[in-house]
C-alpha cells in the first residue's frame, strides 16, 4: 500500500478540498464499515495509521505526531516534564469542558441536520453558557500556569 502525505492548510480553500474529499464521511456513515473499525473500534474520527500503527483518539494522536516526527517545535508538545504535565491537564480537562460545549452549540445549532439530528435551540443555548464558562476557566489558568507556555 502508498503512504500518502498530505500537506495542507485549513486556510486555503483549495486544501480544504483535498482534506474533505479524503475525510471519512460521517453523514454516510463510513466510520461505521468493518475496514474502519479495524482503525477505531470506536468508529470515530479522528484515527490515523502510520505503517503498520493504528491510533485514535485527537490528543493521542496529536502527542504522538509531535514526538515522532523530527522537527517538530516544543512549542506544540513541551519537552519539559513539568510544561508538559500542565498540557496534558488541559488536554485531559477540554473533553469535558471545552468541547462539550462546543461541540453541542455547533450541532444543536448548525450541523445536527447533516448528521441525521434535530436542531435544538435549548440544547443550544445551554451548551453556550458551558462553552462560556469553559472559556474563562481556560483563560484564568492559561494566564496564571501557562504563561511561558502560550
Amino acid at each position: 500500500m502508498v503512504k500518502l502525505k498530505v500537506y495542507a492548510d485549513r486556510v486555503s480553500q483549495p486544501s480544504r478540498a483535498i482534506l474533505i474529499f479524503c475525510k471519512v464521511d460521517l453523514s454516510k456513515g463510513h466510520h461505521r464499515n468493518p475496514q474502519f473499525q479495524e482503525i477505531n473500534p470506536m468508529r470515530q474520527v479522528p484515527a490515523i495509521v502510520d505503517g503498520r500503527f493504528k491510533l485514535f483518539e485527537s490528543h493521542a494522536i496529536l502527542k504522538y505526531l509531535s514526538c515522532t516526527f523530527l522537527g517538530v517545535s516544543d512549542s506544540w508538545y513541551p519537552a519539559d516534564i513539568s510544561v508538559r504535565a500542565k498540557v496534558d491537564a488541559i488536554l485531559d480537562w477540554h473533553h469535558s469542558n471545552l468541547r462539550l460545549g462546543a461541540a453541542s452549540r455547533i450541532v444543536n445549532s448548525i450541523t445536527g441536520p447533516a448528521l441525521g439530528l434535530p436542531l435544538n435551540p435549548k440544547a443550544a443555548k445551554e451548551a453556550e453558557k458551558i462553552l462560556g464558562s469553559s472559556l474563562a476557566k481556560l483563560r484564568q489558568f492559561g494566564s496564571k500556569e501557562m504563561q511561558n507556555f502560550f
